[in-house]
């Protein structure tokens, strides 16, 4: 959790010229902006950081609303909170007060180039030579480097710098090192349903995933990571990291036809008042990909339904932000290609998705 007296004594959080009545008023009006871009966008993007910070324009305005969010989330429901929630909300204070103290200067290629930067130092820092990254980073885009941190980054060079032509799939797992949970790595030559395969497995083992990053390598090859949380009670995570290396490697081998996760039950509360899902796909700002909304009932099995859904349809996922409010979720997935282009047949995928994930 962020110290916020080391940033901003308590006396001058109100900001200057402003009374207290206009503060509340702007915060009852953005209470739900921070939650909403943390959860629920990609905050490793320096548009979606700099559009933030548009709104906020001043750091005690920052630090104001992060302290209503952090209160307004962990005062709902202790369901509602977790560690994870709370790294997104202190990645986006982070980077949007540094963007604040540089004067709101935004250069994606300039975010690109200090994450490289970084991600070699901890490779020279674990040993590795410092030109042996060089062919895996040849084959990644640019929103590879975007979308990872330079600590995430550094990880899968290590893993993988020696072979990126591998024949057989590669999954590394280790804890989260920023929180609870698990985060794993899969990279395998691209293949057919392979996130429902993926998230099928994951629902098998007893973990509820809460962000996915999805990318193709430039010579073909899957490249996805995901950050997880055990939901079965289990004492420790760490017991788990061999069995998933090696059962996710054996099943990505034999390319088996995904498996859903066990069926699991339906809490009281959505059996008797449920929940009618949303669904929305829409542009995004950019006009290169689409945005699927889908606020739903929490159930088992839902990720695995959009994933087979979405495949079934010939659609691309990108990326995946998982966000569940107690007995609700609400889900964010950056797709492309397949139904997508004709608005018929995607107004036919969105009542498709409506359809499947009603309880």
């Amino acid at each position: 959790m962020i110290r916020l007296k080391t940033i901003i004594p308590p006396a001058r959080l109100l900001p200057i010229g402003e009374t207290r009545d206009e503060l509340i008023a702007w915060l009852v009006l953005h209470h739900l902006t921070m939650s909403s871009t943390a959860q629920k966008q990609d905050i490793s993007d320096p548009d979606v950081v700099a559009a933030f910070a548009k709104v906020v324009k001043d750091e005690r305005h920052l630090a104001a609303l992060y302290l209503l969010t952090v209160a307004d989330i962990r005062g709902t429901s202790p369901k509602v909170w977790n560690s994870w929630k709370g790294q997104l909300l202190e990645g986006l204070f982070n980077q949007t007060r540094r963007l604040l103290l540089s004067g709101g200067q935004v250069a994606t290629h300039g975010v690109i180039k200090e994450r490289k930067e970084e991600a070699l130092h901890l490779m020279l820092y674990h040993g590795i030579h410092e030109s042996a990254h060089e062919q895996l980073w040849n084959q990644l885009d640019t929103s590879y480097f975007l979308r990872h941190s330079a600590e995430e980054i550094a990880w899968h060079t290590r893993a993988l710098h020696y072979r990126i032509d591998s024949e057989e799939p590669i999954v590394k797992a280790r804890l989260n090192p920023h929180g609870d949970g698990i985060e794993v790595m899969a990279y395998t030559r691209d293949q057919r349903d392979l996130f429902a395969r993926l998230v099928g497995f994951f629902g098998r083992a007893g973990y509820n995933i809460l962000d996915a990053r999805i990318h193709t390598t430039k010579h073909g090859y899957a490249l996805d990571s995901f950050i997880m949380l055990d939901v079965t009670g289990r004492d420790s995570d760490r017991s788990m990291i061999n069995y998933i290396e090696h059962e996710l490697k054996e099943r990505l081998i034999k390319q088996s036809p995904p498996e859903g996760p066990a069926s699991g039950r339906i809490s009281r509360q959505v059996k008797h008042f449920p929940i009618q899902p949303q669904i929305t796909i829409e542009h995004d700002d950019k006009g290169a990909q689409f945005v699927l909304s889908v606020s739903a009932a929490d159930r088992p099995g839902l990720l695995y339904t959009v994933a087979t859904t979405l495949a079934a349809h010939g659609a691309n996922l990108h990326t995946a932000k998982i966000a569940t409010l107690g007995e609700r979720v609400e889900d964010t997935f950056m797709i492309t290609g397949g139904d997508l282009v004709d608005s018929t047949r995607r107004i036919r995928l969105e009542t498709e998705l409506i359809e499947r994930l009603k309880c």
